[in-house]
C-alpha cells in the first residue's frame, strides 16, 4: 500500500486541541474502554502500524475460548476482553416472552436463550499474546435470546487501572482485579431487548460506573433505566427510569461549561444528565431509530446517529444555552447513517459510515458536506467501529479488511490490509500496536 508519510492538511491547530483534550491516558498508551480514551476512537500515538496480512507485521495471535464482540481493552501490559461459551439446550427453558403492540412477539434472528451459557472476563499480556488468566463471571440459562450475529460477550469491559469491569446485561456487572480475583458482582435486573442481545459497554467517571439499560419497546411498563454504581464495592448509587425503547449505544460523559454531562441517545430522546446524581440537565429530540452507534463529541458539541429503521445523524449544542428556547440541534442529515457502526469525528470533520462501507464527510461544527459517495475499493459489510491516528482513519469490515482511509475532505483509500478471518469488533491502539479480535484469535499487529 502507499505511506502516508506525514499528516494531511486537516486542521492541525484543531487536531492537536483534540489529542491535548485526551488527557494523560491517551498519552501513555492505554485504550481503557469502549473506543479508547474518552470513547472517541481517536489515538495520539505516532509511527502506528498501517500495513499487515496474515505474514505481515503480526506480532502474535492468540486463539480465544468461545466467541463474542466485545472490543479487548489495554492497560500497561495487560489485555481485558470477554467470551461467551454456548452450551447444550436446557430442557424446559425459554427466553423472556416479548410483547409487540399488544401481540406475543419473537424476532425472526433471535436465538440461544434455551441453552447455557458459560460467560469468561479473560486477561492476557499485551507482549506474548499469552492467556494470563480467564474467569467464569456466569454460568447458566440466560434471560433472554441474542441476534443470531451477535453474541452475549458483546460489551466492551472498562478498566481505571486497578479493576477491570465487565458487564453482561441480564446476567450482571463483575468487578475484577489485575489478578483475576472477583471484587464483587451485582445483578442489575432483568433487561431485554425484544431478543436481539446486550452490546452497551459499562462507563467510568471518578468512582462511579454508569450503565444504560432500555428495553423493549419502551413506554411506563419498558424497565428502562439508566444507573450509577460504586465502583469499589458494586452499590448502586442513584438508578433514573427512562421511557425510552431499547437501545444498544454507550453513553459519554464530557466536560462542557464547567459541569460533567452524561450524554444519554435514545430514539424518543437526547438526555444529558448529572452523572454524579442522575438529575436530568436537557434533552432534545432523539435519533428515531436504534440507538445503537455511540456518541461521539469536539468541544461544545456532541453528534449522534441511528441507521434503522430511520437514519438520521444530530449535532447537538451542549452546556446552557443563553437562549432557553433555543434549539440545540444545530444541524441534522437523514441518509447514509449505519444500522452499528460509530461514527467518527476527526479534527474539524465529522464522519459517517454505511453499513457497506459508504463514507460522507462534513464540517463538523457547520454540517458543510464536504463529499459523500466515499467508497472502499471491494464490496464489504461493516459492523466494527473506525479508529484514527496520525490523519488516517481505518475502517475494519466484517470480513476482516481493513482499509485506511485519508482523513480530511477528500476521500482517498491508503491501502487495504486483512488478518485473514471475520472482525465484529473494533480495533484497540496502544503502546505502538493495534490490537485486533477476529472470530477465532486476538491479533497483535506492530511493526
Amino acid at each position: 500500500m502507499t505511506r502516508l508519510n506525514r499528516l494531511p492538511a486537516l486542521a492541525l491547530p484543531a487536531l492537536l486541541t483534540l489529542m491535548a483534550g485526551l488527557g494523560s491516558v491517551a498519552a501513555t498508551g492505554h485504550w481503557p474502554g469502549w473506543r479508547g480514551p474518552g470513547g472517541s476512537g481517536i489515538s495520539p500515538e505516532v509511527s502506528l502500524p498501517d500495513e499487515w496480512s496474515p505474514t505481515k507485521n503480526v506480532r502474535w495471535k492468540t486463539e480465544l475460548p468461545g466467541r463474542g464482540h466485545s472490543s479487548p481493552i489495554v492497560w500497561g501490559r495487560r489485555i481485558f476482553l470477554t467470551a461467551e461459551i454456548e452450551g447444550e439446550v436446557i430442557a424446559g427453558a425459554k427466553p423472556v416472552t416479548h410483547i409487540r403492540r399488544g401481540q406475543v412477539y419473537v424476532h425472526p434472528d433471535s436465538v440461544s436463550g434455551n441453552r447455557t451459557q458459560t460467560l469468561k472476563v479473560i486477561s492476557l499480556d499485551r507482549d506474548s499474546g499469552r492467556i494470563i488468566w480467564e474467569r467464569t463471571a456466569y454460568e447458566g440459562p440466560v434471560h433472554d435470546d441474542r441476534h443470531r450475529k451477535g453474541a452475549y460477550a458483546s460489551s466492551t469491559p472498562v478498566t481505571d487501572g486497578r479493576y477491570v469491569y465487565a458487564f453482561f446485561e441480564a446476567e450482571g456487572l463483575y468487578c475484577y482485579d489485575f489478578q483475576g480475583r472477583l471484587i464483587w458482582k451485582k445483578s442489575i435486573g432483568r433487561v431485554a431487548k425484544m431478543g436481539l442481545g446486550p452490546g452497551v459497554s459499562p462507563v467510568l467517571y471518578r468512582d462511579l460506573v454508569l450503565i444504560q439499560c432500555d428495553q423493549e419497546d419502551g413506554g411506563p411498563e419498558s424497565g428502562s433505566f439508566i444507573a450509577a454504581l460504586d465502583k469499589r464495592t458494586g452499590r448502586e448509587v442513584w438508578r433514573r427510569a427512562r421511557d425510552h425503547r431499547k437501545t444498544w449505544a454507550t453513553p459519554m460523559v464530557i466536560e462542557t461549561g464547567g459541569r460533567a454531562e452524561l450524554i444519554a441517545s435514545g430514539a424518543e430522546s437526547v438526555i444529558a444528565y448529572d452523572p454524579l446524581s442522575g438529575g436530568e440537565l436537557w434533552r432534545t429530540e432523539g435519533v428515531d431509530g436504534h440507538a445503537i452507534p455511540s456518541a461521539v463529541t469536539l468541544p461544545g458539541m456532541v453528534f449522534v446517529t441511528a441507521g434503522y429503521p430511520s437514519k438520521r445523524a444530530l449535532a447537538i449544542r451542549l452546556g446552557k444555552l443563553d437562549d432557553p428556547a433555543a434549539s440545540r440541534i444545530a444541524w441534522k442529515y437523514e441518509k447514509g447513517t449505519a444500522y452499528v457502526t460509530s461514527p467518527i469525528l476527526y479534527g474539524d470533520y465529522f464522519y459517517i459510515v454505511s453499513d457497506k462501507g459508504v463514507i460522507t464527510c462534513f464540517d463538523a461544527r457547520t454540517g458543510q458536506m464536504k463529499y459523500e459517495g466515499g467508497r472502499v475499493p471491494v464490496p464489504a459489510s461493516f459492523t466494527s467501529s473506525a479508529v484514527a491516528f496520525e490523519g488516517k482513519i481505518l475502517l475494519t469490515s466484517e470480513e476482516g479488511e481493513t482499509f485506511v482511509i485519508r482523513a480530511g475532505p477528500r476521500h482517498e483509500v491508503l491501502g487495504t490490509n486483512s488478518i485473514g478471518e471475520p472482525v465484529l469488533s473494533s480495533i484497540a491502539v496502544a503502546d505502538g500496536r493495534l490490537f485486533i479480535r477476529g472470530n477465532r484469535h486476538l491479533f497483535c499487529i506492530g511493526r
